[in-house]
C-alpha cells in the first residue's frame, strides 16, 4: 500500500487513522473492536481528523509504547503484523507511517480496563454486559448450551432416552452416570445440580416447559409469496415440538410428504422420479438450522417455509463464529458442538463441515443456484429453489445471477425492512443496546402488517413478563417503529409502516 492509497481509504469496517500521539490505553480499544470483529488495519501517524501526515521516525519512544500496545494493553494479547510505507512528513521530511494489520480472532479481546469493544462501521463501540455474552456465545468463547437452567433438575431428563442413546454410542454405565460424568450436562454447585440447556434439549421430557420457542414450524404456502389478512395464502401450517432428535426427524419427514415429485420414462426405459428437494439437501438445511440456533434467543421458532419455487429456513441467530456469506461453503464452526456431536451420533452431520459444500455440489449437479445465505435481524434464512424453478440453469454465471436477485418483493415485506434498518441504524450510533434492537426486530419479524399490538402479543414472542413487555413497546414507540391506536385502543399500537 502506497501513501497515496492510505490518505485516500475512508475510515470504515476495516480501516482507520490515528494520530502518532494517540494513548496506548485509547488504541487498545480499537485494537480490540478490530480483533473482536472482522480485523482491519489501522494507520498511525496520520492525523484522523486533518489527514495531515506526522510520520513515525521522529518519535521513537512513542512508536515503541505503540508496538507494545498489543501485548501490554489488550487481554488478551492481539496478534498483529506491521508494515511501513514511506512517506514525506508534514515538515517536508522523508518519514514513514506505520500499518496495524489485525486479523479477525475467535477469541474476546479487551482493553485493560476489561472493557470490550467491537468494530461498527467507523466506530468503535463499546459492549455492555448482554453484547458481550452474545459476542463470546457467537465466537464459541462461551457456550449457551453450557448454561445451567434455572429451577431445572435431573429429574427433568428422560433417561430412558438417555439410555438408548448410550446403547447408541456404546456406553456401559448407567444413564445418570452418563449425565454427570460426560460433557456436562448435570454438574454440581455449592450442593446443587445444575442442569445444562444442551442436556434439556437433548434429553428432556418437556424442552418446552423451559424453552417455549425450542421447537420447529412448518408452514406450507399457496403460490410464491407470503400474502396476509383476506389474501392470506397459507395452506398447511405444522409444529414439530420435543427433543431435538424428535424436531428433526419429524421435520425432515413431512417436507417429503409435502414436496412434489414428478416420475416420467428415462432414456433406458426405466421410470425416473424427480424429487423437488433431494433427500441431502431438504435434511441438510433442517439440521443446520436446528445445529446452529441461538438457543439464547428464547423469542422465537425456526421456521420452515415451502413455496411453489423455493424452500426457506429460518433459524434464530446470526453467522456463528469466523463463519461469513462469502465463505460458508467451506468454514466450520458449531455455535452448538454438544447438539452437533450429538446429532452426528444418529446420522444427521456426517463429516464436520462438508454440509453446505455438498448441498452446493447437488444443486449444481441439477443446474440449480447454490443456497443463499442471509442475516436479517438476528435470523438466518437460508434459502434453496426447488428442482422445477425455470430460473434452472447448467450456466454457471447464470446461475450466480438468479442466487443473488432471490428477493422477496412483497411491500408489507419491504416496509418491515425499513423498521427493522430504523433499529440498526440506532444501535450503530448507540442509541439503543444491541438486545433493544434484537427484541424490536423480533416483534418486527413476527406480526403482521395493520396487525394490533399489545403488551400481551409482546409477552407471547418474547416470553417475558408484562414489566418488560411495556417497556419493550415503550422503546419501540420512543423509536418510531410503532404508533399508538387512538381512541378506544389505549395501549395498543400498530406498526408505523408507510404507504
Amino acid at each position: 500500500m502506497t501513501i497515496d492509497e492510505v490518505l485516500k481509504k475512508n475510515e470504515k469496517q476495516i480501516f482507520d487513522r490515528k494520530s502518532i500521539q494517540i494513548k496506548p490505553a485509547d488504541l487498545s480499544d480499537t485494537i480490540c473492536a478490530f480483533a473482536n470483529a472482522d480485523g482491519g488495519t489501522i494507520a498511525i501517524g496520520i492525523s484522523d481528523k486533518h489527514r495531515r501526515i506526522e510520520g513515525v521516525d521522529y518519535h521513537e519512544e512513542q512508536l515503541n509504547e505503540i508496538l507494545r500496545t498489543p501485548i501490554d494493553f489488550c487481554n488478551p494479547t492481539v496478534p498483529i503484523t506491521t508494515e511501513m510505507v514511506e512517506c514525506t512528513n508534514y515538515k517536508g521530511q522523508p518519514d514513514h507511517v506505520l500499518l496495524m494489520h489485525i486479523e479477525a480472532s475467535p477469541l474476546l479481546h479487551a482493553n485493560q480496563a476489561d472493557e470490550a469493544f467491537l468494530r461498527v462501521g467507523d466506530k468503535s463501540k463499546k459492549l455492555d454486559f448482554n453484547d458481550r455474552m452474545t459476542l463470546m456465545y457467537a465466537k464459541g468463547v462461551r457456550y449457551y448450551e453450557d448454561e445451567p437452567v434455572a429451577d431445572a433438575s435431573i429429574d427433568d431428563l428422560d433417561l430412558d432416552f438417555v439410555r438408548s442413546y448410550c446403547r447408541r454410542i456404546g456406553y456401559s454405565k448407567s444413564p445418570e452416570e452418563y449425565v454427570r460424568e460426560n460433557k456436562k450436562f448435570v454438574t454440581v454447585k455449592d450442593g446443587r445440580d445444575q442442569v445444562s440447556v444442551a442436556a434439556i434439549l437433548l434429553f428432556g421430557k418437556n424442552p418446552q416447559l423451559f424453552f417455549p420457542r425450542a421447537f420447529i414450524r412448518f408452514i406450507r404456502y399457496d403460490g410464491t409469496e407470503a400474502k396476509v389478512g383476506k389474501d392470506m395464502n397459507v395452506v398447511k401450517d405444522v409444529i414439530f415440538e420435543g427433543r431435538i432428535l424428535e424436531q428433526v426427524e419429524k421435520a425432515v419427514d413431512f417436507i417429503k410428504i409435502q414436496m412434489k415429485e414428478k416420475t416420467y420414462l428415462g432414456h433406458d426405459g426405466i421410470f425416473v422420479t424427480e424429487e423437488e428437494y433431494s433427500e441431502f439437501v431438504r435434511t441438510e438445511i433442517v439440521v443446520n438450522a436446528a445445529t446452529h440456533r441461538d438457543y439464547a434467543i428464547k423469542g422465537t421458532d425456526i421456521q420452515i417455509k415451502m413455496f411453489d419455487d423455493r424452500l426457506e429456513v429460518d433459524s434464530p441467530g446470526t453467522f456463528a463464529g469466523m463463519v461469513k456469506k462469502e465463505n460458508i461453503r467451506y468454514t466450520h464452526f458449531s455455535r452448538n458442538p454438544k447438539i452437533a456431536a450429538f446429532l452426528k451420533d444418529y446420522g444427521y452431520v456426517k463429516e464436520y463441515g462438508e454440509g453446505v459444500d455438498r448441498m452446493c455440489k447437488e444443486l449444481e449437479a441439477v443446474g440449480l443456484p447454490d443456497p443463499v445465505f442471509n442475516n436479517s435481524t438476528f435470523i438466518l434464512k437460508t434459502t434453496v429453489m426447488s428442482a422445477s424453478f425455470e430460473g434452472k440453469s447448467t450456466d454457471a454465471a447464470s446461475i450466480q445471477a438468479e442466487n443473488a436477485s432471490i428477493e422477496r418483493n412483497d411491500a408489507s415485506i419491504q416496509g418491515k425492512d425499513a423498521l427493522i434498518e430504523i433499529m440498526k441504524k440506532r444501535e450503530i450510533e448507540g442509541q439503543v443496546s444491541s438486545k433493544d434492537a434484537a427484541d424490536a426486530g423480533l416483534i418486527i419479524e413476527e406480526v403482521d402488517i395493520l396487525q394490533v399490538i399489545s403488551s400481551k402479543e409482546v409477552m407471547r414472542i418474547l416470553s417475558c413478563q408484562t414489566t418488560k413487555a411495556r417497556l419493550v413497546l415503550k422503546m419501540m414507540e420512543e423509536n418510531g417503529l410503532i404508533k399508538a391506536i387512538q381512541g378506544k385502543g389505549k395501549g395498543k399500537y400498530i406498526l408505523n409502516v408507510s404507504e
